[in-house]
């Protein structure tokens, strides 16, 4: 969803659009071991994900501004750990929670987009260490049928064109919302929810693929 589009869009509709965007990747966030020395709690992540989800109030609002409060004060930021791929995901996906946050106070298209392209950048960059490995995918067949049924209309890997398939989905769901409502109002919200999992647990079975085979 380019800047363009989300500048059409209510500040409580360019939430949304980052929330759709952020959640695929809360099953690999939540699927996998943190670094202890991070300092960061699994359920504190889990906390925040609901949090962005819910309906926007007065009370929501602070909850989600506390708990990322919490999470800026995390020694994740002073460690000098070397990431190994997974953590690397997860790292990113931190990174846009932090920068969803920024929404709460100073809504922006901007800002909304950095959500969304960072999103799609990490699902291009899944693409890209699985075309790289040595090793065939197990659902390498499942993903080059679905690319062949796009027939041609994009240029992308498999995660990034099932993410764009997602972003779009949730571009046409926030226009056809008002700009107070949260994921969780409408049943159609809470589908797409659904979907976003399915692809998230996709990444979470090529991330646990991509450790075994040496990343």
């Amino acid at each position: 969803m380019c800047g363009e589009l989300l500048s059409d869009l209510g500040p409580l509709q360019q939430r949304v659009a980052a929330v759709l965007a952020l959640w695929p990747w809360r099953a690999p966030v939540l699927a996998f071991e943190l670094d202890a020395e991070w300092g960061v709690e699994r359920a504190a992540l889990e906390s925040l994900f609901e949090l962005a989800a819910t309906p926007p109030g007065d009370q929501s609002d602070r909850a989600l501004r506390r708990a990322i409060a919490d999470l800026c004060t995390a020694p994740l930021f002073t460690s000098e750990v070397e990431p190994d791929t997974i953590q690397l995901f997860q790292l990113e996906t931190i990174s846009g929670l932090l920068t969803f946050g920024e929404l709460l106070d100073t809504p922006s298209a901007d800002v909304a987009e950095r959500v969304i392209e960072g999103s799609a950048g990490l699902a291009a960059y899944l693409d890209d260490l699985v075309e790289g490995s040595l090793h065939s995918h197990p659902a390498e067949k499942t993903h080059r049928e679905y690319l062949a049924n796009l027939a041609g209309t994009v240029a992308e890997g498999y995660f990034a064109s099932r993410n764009s398939a997602v972003e779009s989905a949730g571009h046409r769901l926030v226009r056809a919302s008002p700009d107070t409502a949260g994921l969780l109002d409408s049943s159609a919200g809470r589908e797409l929810l659904a979907r976003c999992e399915d692809l998230g647990e996709e990444f979470v079975t090529t991330m646990r693929w991509l450790r075994v085979t040496g990343h």
